[in-house]
């Protein structure tokens, strides 16, 4: 009979006083089978560690981030009182993008100090069209005297109709959900989707990705908010992209009207930067980019998920940046107070129905009264 070998291994260590193992069959080579499979199976419970650490590491980081993102229910909050889906029924999609102009939390540093309530200081209405592969992106001046439907806020406070307000003041008044309302009211639009990000998440984001360049023709000497930028090209970071987007007393006639024109060069220029870098290969920047737009951005239910961004950004691949069409609802000054705008029409008419019907803008639908052309 084979000597039998203690269960430490040949060496005789690694065993309890008195322990054996019985010496399988066949010798030396039958000891080393026994071996190979014991390491073979202590490699594969090994590697079913690692790989269900990594599994539950990567269901908390989702679920982490997934938790972060803001859900707004428009069906809910709205209603069947909606424009029909006439662009959606043609595969195109519309979707109101949303900068939350509040002054509290993170956003109170960035403006010197915290002031109470909050404005959609940017809004426009991205409309897709049913091929992916081009888009409009239709600004609505913050100045704009608009008629604000009735609502219902997030507190369940009901809100009646009201006549000549502010666009921008929708938002501090009763919410992002109403935010929409009044603009399908405005514009027969019916919108498929919200997204809404705050400044402070917008000035990470723009950190995250390593800044973005821009080029002006003229230069932006704003006195108020001491925000100064020579003709040229400029890589702003995070903070100066801020300020590039807001301000409106030093660039062109001070008005929110030019503020537009750099706004929509910005979203044109920071497209492009998000294109051209290949996010999606490094995976540490992708979870940071992650991160932090999750943590500043409301959307609707629909889209309220990691999984339902990252297809509904799949979806827009095939758009190019820089065939971007970017318009400003056409505005005219109105005549009790000069320092605000109401739509010009037909114009805005003219506009709206385009966008409706996933046509072309026309170029009477450009014509502003307010910028002189």
């Amino acid at each position: 009979m084979a000597e039998a070998i203690p269960s430490g291994g040949e060496d005789g260590q690694g065993g309890e006083a008195g322990e054996t193992d019985p010496a399988p069959p066949g010798g030396t080579s039958a000891r080393r089978r026994t071996t190979r499979r014991r390491t073979l199976r202590m490699l594969g419970i090994g590697t079913a560690v690692l790989l269900l650490a990594a599994a539950g590491t990567g269901w908390w980081m989702y679920r982490s981030l997934d938790g972060n993102i803001k859900a707004v229910d428009l069906d809910r909050a709205l209603g069947d009182d909606r424009p029909l889906k006439v662009a959606s029924a043609l595969g195109a999609t519309d979707i109101l993008v949303l900068g939350s102009d509040s002054r509290a939390g993170d956003n109170a540093e960035l403006d010197g100090g915290a002031v109470s309530g909050a404005r959609s200081d940017t809004a426009l209405v991205m409309h897709v069209s049913e091929n992916r592969t081009e888009a409009v992106a239709v600004s609505i001046p913050r100045d704009t005297l608009v008629s604000r439907p009735s609502c219902t806020t997030a507190d369940g406070t009901e809100l009646g109709p009201a006549t000549r307000v502010m666009f921008n003041s929708v938002y501090s008044q009763a919410g992002a959900a109403c935010v929409v309302k009044t603009v399908e009211k405005m514009s027969g639009v019916r919108i498929d989707h919200l997204l809404e990000i705050d400044f402070a998440g917008f000035k990470e984001l723009v950190d995250e990705i390593g800044g973005v360049t821009v080029d002006i023709s003229d230069p932006i000497h704003d006195t108020k908010g001491g925000f100064t930028l020579e003709a040229g090209s400029h890589h702003l970071n995070g903070t100066d992209s801020l300020k590039f987007v807001r301000t409106r007393y030093g660039y062109g006639d001070g008005s929110d009207l030019g503020r537009i024109g750099l706004q929509q060069q910005f979203l044109t220029a920071l497209l492009s930067e998000v294109r051209q870098q290949d996010l999606l290969g490094d995976p540490v920047t992708s979870y940071r980019i992650a991160r932090t737009m999750t943590k500043s951005l409301t959307t609707d239910s629909e889209l309220a998920s990691l999984t339902a961004l990252a297809e509904f950004g799949r979806s827009m691949q095939g758009i190019d940046p820089g065939s971007l069409d970017t318009v400003m609802l056409p505005v005219e000054y109105d005549r009790a107070d000069p320092n605000r705008v109401v739509a010009a029409e037909p114009q805005a008419t003219d506009l709206w129905e385009a966008v409706r019907q996933d046509e072309e803008i026309p170029a009477s639908a450009r014509k502003s009264p307010a910028t002189g052309g």
